[in-house]
């Protein structure tokens, strides 16, 4: 199967999360709704990310994130990060 990458935000109740989202070329689950309603993953899986506390503070970079999908309140795709 081919993947494509698709840059996301996701925010959970303390982080706004900027990754890469990996996801099928076309087909079945090729679009980021159908990522996220899927019931047989727990967790969200990105890469290249930028991790932004909600309440302020300092950002961070990591090369890997499994975020719970139970913890996300919304989610975007992006463009690009934020300045």
């Amino acid at each position: 199967m081919q993947h494509r990458s698709e840059r996301v935000m996701i925010e959970t109740e303390r982080y706004r999360i900027y990754g890469a989202l990996t996801l099928p070329r076309d087909g079945y689950r090729s679009r980021m709704s159908d990522f996220l309603n899927s019931s047989d993953r727990d967790f969200i899986s990105l890469t290249d990310v930028l991790m932004e506390p909600i309440d302020g503070g300092a950002s961070s970079r990591h090369a890997y994130v499994a975020v719970a999908r139970s913890h996300i309140v919304f989610a975007l795709p992006m463009e690009e990060e934020p300045a």
